[in-house]
């Protein structure tokens, strides 16, 4: 549902703007929930989730695209901030709904959870009422959106898709896998998740920083940077098996990949059309998701066959490999970096 929503409420955004597609996306995240809540089976409930999902799409990716027709100057540290929101929430809601869920039970937290959304959300939306610029036909058009980097606009969407892919497996090693990781060194589940929520608190800090980067150096180098940077993080945690060099390996993981997400927007956006911009991030976060489920099923699997997670974090670098090779190549096809201070 999440990368459905991306895809086709990134579309929306891009016709008809923030306003109209974050109120879609408000009702269905919170009507979502308060029916979830009265759910009489388990098939609609796991029904709603996707109905849950689609709107939370919008939140993200699409609203990152149309935060980005505002900025020039500091426009990928701008995108930067705004795809943060999406790491804080994930920090504060698991907070929240443990302790309604403690005090009550799992119908009324999904109550309290569809109120806070709705209340929290409907003001926001509000704010953004005014069409950004791109829709108003006075955005600078990407200088690369013909045919950037020697291939058609759908040729590099394809090839970012790869490798979106390729960072993505790679990520959701550690982040799907960790606390199972940390089982079975013998660590516990409590440390596992506390390494888990590092990796968040980083992840944050990461993001900051991949904005202001590229906003100097530009989107492709910015994720070559933290993809090659993510690879070396894996390979500490194969030779790092101890819980102090866990917890440093775990930082440090959350540091490099944190931007890696954020920097395929800011690419999006220097090299395809401002009007496509919601679209063509849909589709680039659709692939990215592929690419978790496919790092975090095979790490898995690989467990599953092996009876230790080495050859899975081999299998992980493996895969970050291939982003870095989509990276250095496209990089290669580039006269100069793109300059996006030249579009203030």
């Amino acid at each position: 549902g999440f990368g459905a929503g991306s895809i086709l409420l990134g579309r929306l955004i891009d016709t008809k703007g923030a306003f109209v597609t974050l109120l879609l996306s408000t009702v269905l995240i919170a009507g979502g929930y308060a029916l979830a809540a009265l759910a009489p089976s388990l098939a609609v409930f796991a029904l709603l989730q996707a109905v849950i999902g689609i709107g939370a799409g919008a939140a993200f990716i699409p609203l990152v695209a149309d935060t980005s027709h505002w900025f020039a100057k500091r426009r990928a540290l701008a995108m930067a901030i705004c795809a943060s929101g999406n790491y804080i929430g994930g920090a504060l809601w698991p907070k929240i709904t443990e302790v309604v869920a403690r005090q009550y039970d799992w119908r009324t937290t999904y109550l309290v959870v569809a109120t806070i959304c709705f209340v929290g959300m409907l003001p926001a939306c509000l704010v953004l009422r005014p069409r950004s610029p791109a829709h108003a036909g006075t955005t600078a058009v990407a200088p690369h959106s013909s045919r950037a980097l020697g291939l058609s606009p759908n040729g590099l969407q394809l090839w970012l898709g790869i490798a979106g892919i390729g960072c993505c497996a790679a990520m959701a090693m550690p982040q799907v896998h960790i606390v199972a990781y940390c089982v079975d060194l013998g660590y516990g589940t409590t440390r596992g998740a506390e390494m888990l929520s590092i990796m968040t608190v980083f992840g944050i800090v990461s993001r900051l920083g991949s904005g202001w980067i590229a906003d100097r150096i530009g989107g492709l180098k910015t994720l070559l940077l933290g993809s090659t940077a993510q690879a070396v993080a894996l390979l500490g945690y194969l030779m790092s098996d101890g819980l102090a060099g866990l917890y440093v390996v775990s930082a440090l993981f959350g540091l490099f990949q944190g931007g890696i997400v954020p920097s395929y927007a800011i690419i999006v956006r220097e090299y395809f059309a401002p009007k496509e911009a919601g679209t063509r991030l849909g589709l680039v976060l659709m692939a990215t998701l592929l690419g978790m489920a496919l790092g975090g099923w095979m790490s898995g699997a690989i467990f599953d066959l092996t009876g230790s997670y080495s050859a899975a974090f081999l299998n992980g670098i493996v895969f970050n490999l291939l982003n870095v090779s989509i990276m250095v190549w496209l990089l290669r096809r580039s006269p100069r970096p793109p300059a996006i201070a030249a579009m203030a």
